[in-house]
């Protein structure tokens, strides 16, 4: 898939907040401070487009992104962010899983997982739940240039144990330094997003 337009459209916090039409939808989902807003600004190739941080739980709303005109990519506010008073983490927690179950038109959900790091608990049970409902997934293993190779190759294992992905689980090393794994990601995007 060939990017040619990206523009931020809208915040949300509940259904009644989000794009109105049938536009399919991708969203990005993770731990805080795993790298969704850089993946997202790679892969779109604009800068700046989603707001990076140093701070982990920034993005605290739903916020939607057109893309060439065809699609919506979603941010997802992040989860295990533990600076946050408990009833502010279940009310992300609510207006994520609110998100997940009812929007008709989400054809797949990129799950972001920090390759330096074993996934947690938080990523297992995010997994395991995607796969229960039956929504498309595929893993994005995010912050890959920070490894050697060897390191990266040995963290992939890990990663594909601990989530107990199977063959047919996609699991793509992502890099928003090096553009490592774009290409592939943005061709499962295509595909769900085609229907194919």
């Amino acid at each position: 898939m060939k990017v040619t337009s990206a523009q931020f459209v809208t915040s949300a916090v509940k259904a009644a907040d989000y794009p109105a039409g049938e536009l399919p939808e991708v969203a990005l989902a993770g731990r805080s401070n795993v790298g969704k807003s850089s993946l997202l600004n790679r892969l779109m190739n604009r800068r700046g487009l989603a707001r990076t941080s140093n701070t982990p739980g920034r993005t605290r709303l739903i916020n939607f992104f057109l893309v060439n005109g065809l699609f919506h990519l979603v941010d997802l506010p992040g989860y295990g962010y533990a600076k946050v008073p408990a009833s502010e983490r279940e009310s992300w927690r609510k207006m994520v899983e609110g998100y997940l179950t009812t929007r008709k038109t989400l054809k797949g959900v990129v799950l972001l997982v920090d390759s330096r790091h074993q996934p947690s608990a938080l990523d297992l049970q995010m997994y395991g739940w995607l796969k229960h409902r039956g929504i498309p997934a595929v893993v994005a293993a995010t912050k890959a240039d920070k490894l050697p190779r060897m390191r990266l190759l040995q963290s992939v294992k890990v990663i594909r144990a601990t989530l107990s992905l199977t063959e047919g689980d996609r699991l793509i090393p992502f890099s928003a330094e090096t553009g490592l794994g774009r290409e592939d990601l943005l061709e499962v995007i295509a595909g769900w997003v085609n229907g194919t």
